[in-house]
C-alpha cells in the first residue's frame, strides 16, 4: 500500500465530501448546535458557563491523553494553587489556553498560527514551537506498531500549518459546510502533528474556537472531548481510515455525531444549572433576604468551590462581610464548609454533582 501523503487544503475531492449521509447528519448537527447556542444566551452571566464548562472540556480533553484528575482535585486547585497535583495542573493549563484563545478569536474573528503556537505553549509550558527534528511516529498503544508517520521535514510542517491556517480563516477556499470544514481541519491538524507534545489537546481547542470564529457558538462550551473519550477507539480508527482508505464519510459522520450528541447533553446540563440557580435564588430570597444579591448567586455558580477571597473580589465587600455571608449560607445548607490548612473553602454540592454525573 502506498504510504499516505498529506496534501494542502482544500482537498482535491473537497466537493464530494458532502454525501447524502453527511448532508442528513449535518442537518441534525446544526439543529442541535443552534438549540445549544440559544440556551447559552439564556444565561445572563457568561462567566458562569465559561468558568465551569471550560473546566469540564479541559478535564475530558486531558483524559483523552490519559491525564486524569477528579472533580474534587480540579475544583480544589482553583481555590488553592498549592493543592495542584500534576494532572490537575495540566487540566488548569488547558482551561487557561482555551480561555485565552477564546478571547483572541472573539476579538479578531481569526485563529492565526501565532495563536495556535500560544495555545500549545500554554498547554506544555515550553517554547519548543513547531517540530524541527525527525523521528515522530504515531503508534498503536496496544501493539506498539507504527500506524502513521507525520511529515518529518520542518519546512513541510511549517508550510502545511501555514496552509491550514489560511484554510481555517478564508471562507472562499471551500464552499463546504463549516461543520464539514471543522472535521477536515481537525483531521489535517492531527495528521500534520506539528508539535512534539500537546497535539491532541491543541487540536480539540481549535475545534471549539473554529465554531466560535464561524459564529456557530458564542461561548466555548461545546466540549466534544467527552464524546471522544467514550468513543476513543472509533475516533482513532476513523482518523486512520482516512489515511489508509480515504474514508472521509465515516470520519465526517463521527465528528457530526459528536457535535449532535454533545450539543444535546450540554443543553441538558445548562438547563439543569439554570434550574439550580432559580431554586437557590428563591430560597435565598426567602431564607436569607438580607444577604441575597444576584452577584452573590453568580459567584456560587461561577465557583463550585468558593472562598472568602472570591466573594471579596466579586462582590466588593470586606473580608469580614464575605465570611459572614458564607457562614450564613452554610447554616442554611446552601454550601458545605471544608477546612484545608488554616483556611476554609465552600462547596456548592448540587452543582458539583451535576458535573460528576454527566462525566460518568
Amino acid at each position: 500500500m502506498k504510504p499516505f501523503q498529506l496534501c494542502e487544503l482544500p482537498l482535491p475531492n473537497e466537493t464530494s465530501l458532502e454525501s447524502r449521509n453527511v448532508l442528513k447528519k449535518l442537518a441534525a448537527a446544526h439543529r442541535h448546535l443552534a438549540e445549544l447556542k440559544g440556551v447559552v444566551r439564556s444565561i445572563p452571566n457568561e462567566a458562569i458557563l465559561i468558568s465551569t464548562l471550560t473546566l469540564q472540556e479541559a478535564k475530558d480533553s486531558s483524559a483523552v491523553e490519559n491525564i486524569v484528575t477528579t472533580h474534587d482535585e480540579l475544583f480544589k486547585s482553583g481555590v488553592y494553587d498549592s493543592a495542584y497535583n500534576p494532572a490537575a495542573k495540566e487540566v488548569k493549563s488547558y482551561a487557561i489556553a482555551l480561555g485565552r484563545g477564546f478571547e483572541t478569536v472573539r476579538k479578531t474573528g481569526l485563529l492565526r498560527l501565532q495563536d495556535i503556537l500560544d495555545i500549545q505553549q500554554t498547554l506544555e509550558e515550553n517554547r519548543a514551537g513547531l517540530r524541527k527534528l525527525p523521528g515522530t511516529e504515531l503508534k498503536n498503544t496496544s501493539t506498539g506498531e507504527v500506524v502513521y508517520t507525520p511529515p518529518q521535514n520542518p519546512q513541510q510542517v511549517e508550510a502545511l500549518m501555514t496552509n491550514l491556517v489560511e484554510y481555517l480563516n478564508d471562507i472562499t477556499l471551500s464552499d463546504n459546510d463549516p461543520l464539514v470544514k471543522m472535521a477536515v481541519i481537525h483531521f489535517q491538524f492531527e495528521s500534520i502533528h506539528p508539535f512534539y507534545d500537546g497535539n491532541g489537546r491543541t487540536g480539540r481547542i481549535i475545534n471549539i474556537l473554529y465554531l466560535v470564529a464561524q459564529g456557530l457558538m458564542d461561548l466555548p462550551v461545546l466540549y466534544l472531548s467527552r464524546y471522544i473519550i467514550h468513543n476513543k477507539a472509533a475516533y482513532y480508527s476513523c482518523l486512520q481510515a482516512v489515511r489508509d482508505e480515504q474514508s472521509w464519510e465515516s470520519w465526517l459522520l463521527f465528528m457530526l455525531d459528536a457535535i449532535e450528541q454533545t450539543s444535546k447533553e450540554t443543553v441538558v446540563l445548562i438547563e439543569a444549572i439554570k434550574q439550580q440557580m432559580q431554586t437557590m435564588k428563591h430560597r435565598m430570597r426567602d431564607e436569607l433576604p438580607k444577604i441575597y444579591s444576584q452577584d452573590l448567586l453568580n459567584n456560587l455558580f461561577c465557583h463550585p468551590y468558593t472562598k472568602i477571597e472570591f466573594l471579596e473580589r466579586d462582590l466588593g465587600v470586606s473580608r469580614l462581610t464575605a465570611a459572614k455571608y458564607l457562614d450564613a449560607l452554610c447554616k442554611k445548607d446552601f454550601l458545605v464548609k471544608h477546612k484545608m490548612g488554616r483556611s476554609n473553602y465552600y462547596i456548592n454540592q448540587p452543582l458539583v454533582k451535576l458535573f460528576v454525573d454527566i462525566g460518568r
